[in-house]
C-alpha cells in the first residue's frame, strides 16, 4: 500500500476531529444549552464557539491540504492543493498490509485495510492509519489510530477527481504541533469533494466527538462542519460554516453555536465576512467579522432579541482567551 492512498483519508479524519475524551457516538439529544451569557462571559463564549467550529482545520493541514491551523489559540483556514491526482499511485492487492513507512522526520506510519477493487474505493472498504510519534516535517507530531469504512466513492481515481464519503474512527490520536496539543476520540461521517479541483469541499457531521486541547476538554454534539477552498485563486478564498452543541470545561456550561451568514476569508487570513450566533440559556452572542482583524461581538443578555451591550475586539485578542 503506497501511503498516498493515506493522503486522502487524512484530510477527512482530521476534519472530522473538529469536535472535541471518550467520544462513542449516541444517538442521544445533545444537551440544552444552559450557560447564561452576559458581558462578562461573551468574548470567552465567542472564542470557544470558534475554536471548536473552526479547529478541524489543525487535522486537515496532516494531510497538506484542505485547511490549517495557524499554531495559535484559534485557527486560520488556510488553502492548499492537495487532493488533485492524490491517488494515482494504486495499491496493487486487497487486502493489503501492515505495512510500516517511516515518516520524513522521525516515527512512522503503519496502513492495513481491505479493498475489493484494488483500482478504486468501493462501499464497505476499511483502512487503518496507525501513527507511531509520526512528524513529517509538516508541523506536526501525530500519535494514534484512524480506522475508515467507504460509504459511498464515486470519480475516478488515477485523475483525483471524486467524491467519497467515510465513516472515520478516532481512537486516542494525538497531536501536537508547535505549542498546542490535541487528544481525540470519537466518530463522524465525512465527505470529501474534489470533481472540481483546484475547487474542493469537505463536510463532517456526527452525533458526537470528544477531545482535550491544552488541557481544556470538551464534547461537540450534534455536530456539522462545511468548508470550501479554491486553491486555484491567489490569494486563495475559503468559506466555512458550522453548527453544534458544545461542553466545554472552559466554560461554566454548555452553549450551541450556528453560522447564520457563512464566513468568508483568504489564504491564512482569519475570515473578513461572516457571523456566529452563540446560544445560551436565554441568552446569546453574535460574533461577527468585520474585516480579517477586527470583530464585534453583540451581547443579548436576557434574550429579548436586543442588543444590551457591544464589544469590539479583535481575532487576537480572542485567540488569546
Amino acid at each position: 500500500m503506497k501511503r498516498v492512498l493515506v493522503a486522502l483519508l487524512i484530510p477527512l479524519a482530521m476534519t472530522a476531529a473538529c469536535g472535541g475524551g471518550d467520544g462513542a457516538s449516541t444517538t442521544r439529544p445533545p444537551p440544552a444549552a444552559d450557560l447564561t451569557i452576559d458581558s462578562g462571559n461573551a468574548a470567552l463564549a465567542s472564542a470557544v464557539a470558534w475554536r471548536s467550529a473552526s479547529g478541524s482545520g489543525q487535522f486537515a493541514s496532516l494531510a497538506g491540504g484542505g485547511i490549517a491551523s495557524n499554531g495559535g489559540g484559534i485557527s486560520k483556514p488556510t488553502a492548499r492543493r492537495a487532493t488533485t491526482g492524490i491517488l494515482s499511485d494504486i495499491v496493487s492487492n486487497a487486502p493489503f498490509g501492515p505495512i510500516t513507512n517511516a515518516c520524513a522526520v522521525s516515527g512512522t506510519l503503519t496502513v492495513s485495510g481491505d479493498l475489493a477493487d484494488p483500482l478504486t474505493l468501493t462501499a464497505g472498504d476499511t483502512i487503518r492509519a496507525e501513527y507511531e510519534a509520526c512528524d513529517d516535517g509538516q508541523g506536526e507530531v501525530v500519535d494514534g489510530t484512524i480506522d475508515s469504512t467507504v460509504d459511498a466513492f464515486s470519480g475516478n481515481i488515477l485523475s483525483g477527481s471524486y467524491v467519497v464519503t467515510m465513516r472515520i474512527e478516532l481512537t486516542d490520536l494525538d497531536v501536537t504541533a508547535g505549542n498546542d496539543h490535541l487528544l481525540g476520540n470519537g466518530d463522524a461521517t465525512a465527505t470529501l469533494d474534489t470533481t472540481a479541483a483546484p475547487f474542493v469541499s469537505t463536510s463532517v457531521s456526527g452525533d458526537s466527538l470528544a477531545s482535550t486541547t491544552n488541557g481544556a476538554a470538551a464534547t461537540l454534539s450534534a455536530f456539522s462542519f462545511d468548508q470550501t477552498v479554491d486553491a486555484g485563486l491567489s490569494p486563495a478564498p475559503y468559506t466555512l460554516a458550522a453548527a453544534g452543541t458544545l461542553d466545554s470545561s472552559e466554560l461554566a456550561g454548555v452553549i450551541s453555536y450556528s453560522t447564520p451568514v457563512t464566513f468568508e476569508g483568504n489564504d491564512v487570513e482569519y475570515p473578513h465576512a461572516g457571523e456566529m450566533r452563540v446560544m445560551g440559556a436565554n441568552s446569546s452572542a453574535r460574533l461577527i467579522a468585520l474585516d480579517n482583524v477586527n470583530v464585534r461581538i453583540e451581547v443579548d443578555s436576557d434574550g429579548d432579541g436586543a442588543v444590551d451591550e457591544t464589544i469590539e475586539t479583535t481575532w487576537a485578542e480572542l485567540a488569546n482567551l
